[in-house]
């Protein structure tokens, strides 16, 4: 008879470690199921200069700090190598090469297939894949006709290739003033915004902006207990030097350009210019086909769920949603909440 897991997580990120980190510490019988070789999430596919906007000793997982000073911002290479470290400390159990492909709920069990055949039963279904699997690019007027390239911020990995040439880059965020400043060292760099950028100081006060969203409790308000929606944050943390390059213009901001033409885009005074790449920086949108099966989805493919609690499939779990139950849900020092929370409420479940 084929086992019976009390837990399968589906996603090996940081959302699925700090999850394994809780269910082990309960006890309980569980695998995280990774798609790909390393149990490393998005990290691996960032771009190669990409720094943590929060200092290292907020964005630990629960149970292992990073090495080293904590008021440093880790780079994208230490985060992986944490990651790394973080499966080993705890030697959690990881398959890997084991992308899930449905999952299925009969009775009161669970049925995860994946596309390498193999086949999984569980009392319990923690989805930790994040919501940054599925890069988000708006359709805009004439596109199909620009000769010039176009990616998503998720294929960024250094200025490198786009040395003297005319970039833009679609965005007003935290990844998109990073990308912009870096290209605008060794091209001419716009940012097309639909409104200005909007800054936050990193440090006030002499402490670290997180040390202010900890202090006052902004990380962990439970506004979904209020039936509320957890709002996005819209200003970007500068590190020091990110207003200052675009009040010098490197990059410049100009409002959001309205269709392209072949050679380059049309600007809403009509202005047409010639660009060689346009870069979207416009986010991600959760990619969770797996379930589509169990009417755990809405129309729109997004999941129904409070505070990562599925609202019409009892058993089914979330961690590292956008927004899931803090503005740091979906980051590094986020999930490890998030996970405690939702494995006390799987317990419950599984004792019923």
């Amino acid at each position: 008879m084929k086992e019976v897991w009390d837990t399968i997580v589906v996603g090996g990120g940081q959302a699925g470690l700090a999850s394994g980190y809780h269910l082990q510490k309960k006890g309980l019988r569980f695998l995280i199921l990774e798609a790909n070789e390393q149990a490393l999430g998005s990290w691996p596919q960032y771009y190669d200069s990409l720094k943590l906007f929060s200092p290292a000793r907020f964005s630990s997982l629960p149970g292992m700090k990073f090495l080293g000073a904590g008021d440093r911002y880790p780079m994208r290479d230490e985060v992986i190598h944490y990651l790394q470290e973080y499966a080993k400390q705890f030697r959690l159990p990881i398959k890997t090469n084991q992308r899930v492909e449905s999952v299925e709920k009969t009775g009161e069990t669970f049925t995860i297939r994946t596309v390498s055949g193999n086949t999984y039963l569980s009392r319990t279904v923690i989805n930790a894949t994040g919501s940054f699997h599925h890069p988000f690019m708006p359709a805009i007027k004439g596109q199909e006709e620009f000769q010039g390239s176009i990616l998503h911020s998720s294929e960024y990995r250094n200025p490198t290739p786009f040395v003297n040439q005319r970039v833009l880059v679609v965005g007003a965020g935290n990844s998109a003033v990073q990308i912009a400043v870096e290209l605008a060292e060794v091209s001419r760099t716009s940012l097309a915004v639909l409104r200005p950028v909007k800054f936050v100081k990193q440090r006030i006060l002499g402490q670290d902006l997180h040390f202010w969203i900890r202090a006052f409790g902004f990380d962990t308000f439970p506004i979904w207990r209020f039936g509320g929606v957890v709002p996005r944050p819209r200003a970007v943390i500068d590190l020091g030097n990110y207003k200052a390059c675009l009040a010098a213009g490197k990059p410049d901001q100009r409002p959001m350009f309205v269709s392209f033409h072949a050679d380059g885009v049309i600007w809403p005074d009509g202005t047409k210019e010639r660009v060689d790449t346009v870069i979207f920086a416009t986010g991600y949108r959760p990619h969770l086909v797996h379930l589509r099966n169990m009417g755990a989805l809405d129309s729109e493919g997004r999941p129904l769920q409070a505070a990562g609690i599925s609202t019409t499939v009892p058993g089914l779990y979330y961690v590292g949603l956008e927004g899931q139950r803090s503005f740091a849900s979906a980051t590094l020092r986020g999930v490890g909440p998030d996970a405690k929370f939702v494995v006390q409420k799987l317990l419950r479940h599984l004792k019923k």
